[in-house]
């Protein structure tokens, strides 16, 4: 091999090799990229759900509270019709007094609203505005229904007298929470569509979360035996204290 021929392979070789080298960043590089956009879009995705598995929480309180809302109104006009009624409809309009003890979760919204990676993962602003559209709204459904009907139901003895059933203005209560429930399924929904999260994703998601909440209410229920089997063992023992006492007091 002449020198000429020599020079030739060794130039051959070295683009050869920077090639192979060059090809091995790209593939490496490229790879990595690929699989960070996944993890990225699989993290988008699973907040998504997150938060729209909240909002169908909420709006099945709502719901339930709306089904209430309604009872009460269809009862209250029956007896404004027909005043023999008013002792046999009394558990249609009595039982949405169990709305008081209703109250949202905000355990989802904290994350949403306080960590700043939260917007970042999202991505998309569109969805960020909705969700705090769909937020604000459950605090003012809270603040003007939920709270306003908790202080007026406080001691108004509707069920003592046709006369306060009347006053009682459930019309207000049904349309305004009608109002609000048909305004937030719609956000929920926006929501979904915009983060293309489809209905069977949710129901995996939701199956998922139910494993987790069935443990959270079997550690519940765990903790209430527990607290009542150590208020038990106090009762026991006090009461075997005081007959101590009134033992010694008797001797004496």
């Amino acid at each position: 091999m002449n020198m000429k021929e020599k020079h030739l392979s060794d130039a051959k070789r070295f683009l050869l090799t920077l090639l192979a080298t060059t090809f091995s960043i790209i593939l490496t590089f490229g790879t990595s990229a690929i699989i960070e956009r996944r993890h990225k879009a699989a993290a988008k995705k699973e907040m998504a759900m997150m938060i729209i598995y909240d909002f169908d929480k909420t709006l099945e309180q709502m719901q339930h509270a709306d089904s209430l809302f309604y009872q009460a109104f269809k009862a209250q006009q029956e007896v404004v019709l027909h005043p023999e009624l008013f002792d046999s409809k009394r558990s249609s309009y009595m039982s949405v007094f169990s709305l008081i003890y209703t109250e949202f979760s905000e355990t989802t919204e904290k994350v949403f609203s306080s960590n700043i990676e939260t917007f970042n993962t999202l991505g998309n602003a569109n969805f960020v505005h909705e969700v705090s559209a769909f937020y604000n709204m459950r605090h003012s459904y809270q603040e003007t229904v939920l709270d306003v009907f908790k202080k007026n139901a406080s001691g108004s003895e509707i069920n003592q007298s046709i006369e306060k059933l009347l006053k009682f203005d459930f019309p207000e209560y049904y349309f305004h929470s009608r109002l609000c429930l048909l305004a937030m399924q719609k956000m929920r929904n926006r929501c979904a569509q915009m983060m293309k999260v489809s209905e069977e994703d949710l129901k995996e998601f939701s199956r998922l979360r139910a494993v987790v909440e069935d443990d959270s209410e079997e550690y519940d229920l765990e903790l209430k035996q527990l607290s009542d089997e150590y208020l038990e063992a106090i009762i026991i023992v006090g009461q075997a204290q005081k007959k101590l006492e009134q033992e010694k007091q008797t001797i004496k």
